[in-house]
C-alpha cells in the first residue's frame, strides 16, 4: 500500500502548482522506492519508457521546427495568402478546414491538424487575415475570438471525425465500456453510428462559423 503515496505525490504537486515533469518524476521515484526498487533501477525504468515512446522525442523536434519557421515570418505570409481571397471569409475558411480535418480524422489520419502544428502557426492567422481583407485592422478582442473559433474548429472535426475510424483507440474504449456493461457491440457498428454524430456535429459547428461571419461583417472597419 506504501507504493500508492505516488498518487498523493501527483495530487499535491498539483495543487501546489509545482513543474508538472518535476511532480511525475518524484512520483514515480517514490512508487517505486516504497514499492522495493532501487533508486537506479525506477530511473532506468523512466529512461526505458521515455526511450520506447518514440513520439515523445518527436515534439522536440516539432516545436522548435515550428517555431522557426513562425519567426522567419509564416503566419505573416499566410495572412498575406489569404487575403488575396476575396470571396473566402473567416467562417468559409474555417468551415473548408473543418471538411478536410473531419475526413482525415475519419481516414485515421489524426496527425493532419492540430493546435501547435496547424492552428497556431497557419490556421488562425489565416483566418485573422481573412477578416483584416474586409475590415482592416482588427481589434484585440476580435483577433482573441477568432482564434478560439479556429481552436475550437480543429477540436470539433478531430473529435467527431476520428470515432469513424473503426481501428482507433476511442472505439476500443467504448466497446470496452459496453462489454462491461453486457452490452456487445461490433466496432463497425461504432464507427457507422458515429457518422451521423459527426454529420451533425459539422452542420452545427458550420452554423456557428457562420454566424461568426455575420457577427465579424457586422462591426466597423476597425474591428470594434
Amino acid at each position: 500500500m506504501w507504493s500508492l503515496i505516488g498518487v498523493a505525490v501527483v495530487v499535491l504537486g498539483f495543487t501546489a502548482r509545482i513543474n508538472p515533469l518535476a511532480v511525475i518524476v518524484a512520483a514515480a521515484l517514490a512508487t517505486g522506492v516504497l514499492g522495493g526498487m532501487s533508486p537506479l533501477a525506477v530511473i532506468a525504468a523512466l529512461g526505458k519508457a521515455f526511450n520506447d515512446s518514440r513520439y515523445v522525442s518527436l515534439v522536440w523536434l516539432v516545436l522548435p521546427v515550428i517555431g522557426l519557421l513562425e519567426r522567419s515570418g509564416l503566419q505573416v505570409r499566410a495572412r498575406i495568402v489569404i487575403a488575396q481571397f476575396g470571396a473566402l471569409t473567416t467562417g468559409r475558411l474555417l468551415i473548408l478546414y473543418m471538411a478536410l480535418r473531419q475526413i482525415t480524422a475519419a481516414l485515421g489520419l489524426t496527425g493532419l491538424g492540430g493546435h501547435p502544428q496547424m492552428v497556431r502557426p497557419l490556421l488562425a492567422p489565416m483566418a485573422e487575415g481573412a477578416a483584416e481583407a474586409r475590415l482592416g485592422p482588427l481589434a484585440p478582442e476580435v483577433g482573441e475570438m477568432i482564434r478560439a473559433q479556429a481552436a475550437a474548429t480543429d477540436n470539433v472535426a478531430l473529435v467527431f471525425g476520428e470515432d469513424i475510424f473503426i481501428a482507433l483507440a476511442s472505439i476500443l474504449l467504448i466497446k470496452g465500456f459496453l462489454h462491461q456493461m453486457g452490452v456487445e457491440v461490433a466496432p463497425l457498428q461504432l464507427s457507422l453510428w458515429a457518422i451521423p454524430t459527426a454529420i451533425a456535429a459539422f452542420l452545427i459547428h458550420g452554423a456557428r462559423l457562420l454566424r461568426l461571419d455575420r457577427r465579424l461583417f457586422g462591426r466597423t472597419g476597425d474591428g470594434r
